[in-house]
């Protein structure tokens, strides 16, 4: 089962972490306020994310506490709470109706104002009465939030849309009550209404698509389970689960919470959490993870992890904290959309002034064009760009079983030239068994595996266990061993009985004066040259003998290596273990390049050598000893079937040890960069063509309406795309079904 627990840290400040559901937000620039206003406060860190609405705030409990981060988004005018379990508000319903007032009204308006022949008596003032229930009714959403706004001193995407409605409205109202000829324009004050309203509309309905996989991860589990109460089950809520509970799962019900079985057996369907579409077969001793589903038998589970310490908890928190973050590229966007509004208010102005005494055009030429210059620029597909990409891309790498922890990995996966696969249990199963022993002369076989194997019993080494578990099968109750010490990467020492035994790398035995005989040094290479690992035990000064242990590479992994130099990728083989046994697994799988022989506090050094050679690294471990080499490396993948510690330090974890899935990361963490640039580029170059279009008096306020509500709409139909990346492809036809990724009428690749 796949853990990811917080691993070991250094002591730091204490620090508070809370989300907020932020409402009112309207575009980039309204985030931009909430953000500026929660980071004015003292030991406050925050990061508004405009797509889901929601904030991300560190703060130091000392200086501030929720309730003043709360009023501090109040302050600013819009509205900030806690977020509450298993809330999902239909965030389109608001819309609904004010759009369908918006166009019942709009049409006879345009209809009015293009179409002479069906023109009534008394038209305008129908029209009037009709505009007046557009931009009062309809469009209110945009005045409240306009005024609200203007008390704080903001101008916001409402202000723009405020104001071009209402100008275009008091401008036609005007004309109308005081008999002046010349034209109205109400069919523009009706159409820029209904068209913002429809963009919104369509915005908000694509971006809550953009989070349906984090929600669909939160309903993933279980809501009850059946607890053993002095041997009778009780029906209790998820919630009332503490470790140490023992509760029965039947077949076909979702295990309620991570645990150990410790009665039945069974077939646990681990898809919705690793990606394989294989049951996996479960027993007494066997991990099981919460949300999985049992096939068959009937398991009892003891509970070792509950509420936000189950892996699925903590895979969603990653996913959220990824979605919650802001890339790089982000930046610029920020930056630019805090002066957004502001610098197109004053081109308006100076629009008007341009046309009226420059230019010396009519006033309803220069009026329309200063109208068409407010209502055009649009702020929030350039607040929308970067969010939207990053919540549909990491949600759909979670459906995937690839955590992604945040945006900055992005860029990363773009610039990585060269990846190094760590071997034991990352390239190999990690799974090793006893290959063969060759006991010295006058040793006999029985005695050398049994001061190995109680030698080793203590280790937590894979070789270690492998020869433990050897001779525990073999020979049964092991000698119990003292004075036990290991030395990293060499071997291990301890007293078995009376006798002071080493076990390890022959290095290690020639450093306590212990040599090998030329027939054993023969043999020991004809073992490493099979692929097996060899090392060597000595017992009171004098060779036993030689124990060689074996590991199959894993069977996906050539395709996975095969996936990443597809992408322009160079493989790297680094291991612990000696040259012939490392080349022969490299040469199985097709990496050329091998680094073996590497202590395990040498790996982060051969890491930092690549580095220092001009290559961008990415490295791929499970173990312990690969956490400081992961987070040495520019990007860090932890097989999410390793250690916590390298998870923890790793900044890709594939939830299953599927190595192909390596290259899937990396193909869908590079297009939802692209993705984000090509919003970019978009909202960029909408916004610097459209505004002088409008400008230069070539865009009418209805089709600066019309393009403005697009211009939104694209980027985030745009990020949406991403909900269709495919897996590589997987041996057999197997499709593959990660964390999440049954969601109703979902195509699956």
């Amino acid at each position: 089962m796949t853990t990811l627990a917080t691993g070991p840290r250094e002591p730091e400040v204490a620090t508070g972490h809370v989300e907020l559901a932020i409402s009112g937000m309207t575009c980039a620039t309204c985030a931009a306020h909430v953000e500026k206003r929660l980071n004015a406060l003292d030991g406050v860190s925050a990061t508004v994310n405009f797509a889901s609405e929601h904030a991300a705030v560190a703060f130091d409990p000392a200086q501030v506490d929720v309730g003043d981060l709360i009023a501090a988004v109040e302050a600013a005018g819009y509205g900030a709470s806690l977020p509450v379990a298993g809330a999902d508000e239909d965030p389109v319903r608001p819309y609904r109706r004010r759009l369908a007032v918006a166009l019942g009204a709009t049409v006879p308006i345009l209809v009015f104002a293009w179409a002479s022949a069906a023109r009534p008596a008394g038209w305008q003032w129908v029209s009037l009465a009709l505009a007046t229930v557009v931009v009062g009714y309809a469009g209110w959403p945009f005045h409240r939030a306009a005024l609200a706004s203007a008390r704080h001193g903001v101008a916001t995407m409402d202000t723009l849309v405020s104001l071009g409605t209402l100008a275009a409205w008091s401008w036609s109202t005007v004309v109308l009550a005081a008999g002046i000829s010349a034209p109205v324009y109400f069919d523009s004050a009706g159409a820029i209404t209904s068209l913002v309203l429809l963009g919104r509309y369509l915005e908000v309905r694509a971006k809550r698509r953009s989070g349906e996989a984090i929600r669909h991860l939160l309903a993933l589990g279980a809501k009850e389970a059946s607890v053993l109460r002095d041997g009778v089950e009780v029906v209790v809520p998820i919630e009332a689960l503490a470790p140490g509970d023992r509760f029965v799962v039947r077949p076909g019900e979702k295990v309620a919470t991570d645990g150990v079985v410790v009665a039945g057996t069974s077939a646990v369907d681990q898809s919705m959490l690793t990606g394989e579409a294989v049951p996996v077969d479960v027993g007494p001793g066997d991990q099981v993870a919460g949300a999985t589903l049992n096939t068959s038998g009937r398991l009892v589970v003891e509970a070792t992890r509950v509420g936000a310490s189950t892996a699925l908890a903590q895979i969603t928190r990653l996913v959220a904290d990824a979605q919650a973050g802001k890339a790089p590229v982000q930046r610029l966007a920020d930056r630019v959309s805090a002066v957004f509004v502001p610098v197109v208010l004053a081109l308006s102005a100076l629009t008007l002034f341009g046309w009226l005494f420059i230019g010396g055009a009519a006033a309803t030429a220069a009026f329309s064009a200063a109208v068409a210059v407010v209502v055009i620029a649009c702020p929030c597909a350039l607040g929308l760009a970067t969010p939207t990409a990053l919540m549909v891309g990491t949600g759909r790498a979670a459906q995937l079983g690839i955590v992604i922890k945040g945006p900055e990995v992005l860029e990363q996966t773009r610039q990585v030239t060269t990846i190094v696969f760590d071997k034991t249990g990352t390239v190999t199963e990690g799974s090793m068994t006893l290959a063969g022993l060759v006991p010295a002369d006058g040793v006999a076989t029985e005695e050398l595996l049994a001061l190995a194997s109680a030698a080793e019993e203590p280790s937590e080494h894979p070789i270690a266990r492998a020869i433990a578990a050897a001779g525990r099968d073999r020979l049964g109750t092991l000698t119990p061993a003292s004075e036990f010490r290991a030395s990293a990467g060499l071997g291990v020492e301890a007293v078995v009985g009376d006798h002071a035994v080493v076990i390890g790398r022959p290095s290690l035995l020639y450093d306590r004066g212990i040599a090998l005989s030329a027939h054993l040094t023969g043999e020991a290479e004809r073992m490493e040259s099979s692929g097996a690992t060899v090392v060597a035990v000595a017992a009171d000064g004098r060779v036993l003998g030689l124990v060689a242990v074996g590991d199959r590479v894993k069977a996906t992994a050539r395709d996975a290596i095969g996936a990443l130099r597809a992408l322009g990728l160079t493989p790297v083989l680094l291991t612990g273990d000696n040259e012939r046994t490392a080349r022969r697994v490299a040469g199985e799988v097709g990496i050329e390049r091998v680094l073996a022989g590497v202590l395990p506090g040498e790996k982060a050094a051969e890491i930092a050598r690549l580095q220092q050679a001009g290559e961008v690294v990415a490295m791929v471990g499970d173990g312990v000893n690969d956490a400081p080499a992961l987070a040495q490396a520019d990007l860090g993948i932890a097989v999410g079937t390793g250690t916590d510690v390298a998870i923890e330090a790793s900044d890709l974890t594939l939830v299953a040890g599927d190595l192909r899935v390596a290259a899937d990361a990396i193909r869908l963490s590079r297009q939802t960069l692209r993705t984000i640039k090509g919003n970019f580029v978009w909202a960029f170059g909408y916004n610097i063509v459209a505004v002088p279009l409008a400008i230069a008096g070539v865009v009418n306020p209805i089709v600066a309406a019309g393009a403005m509500a697009f211009s939104s709409v694209f980027v985030v139909t745009n990020s949406l795309r991403l909900r269709r990346f495919r897996a590589g492809a997987r041996a057999g036809g197997a499709p593959r079904l990660g964390v999440g990724s049954r969601l109703e009428g979902e195509e699956q690749p």
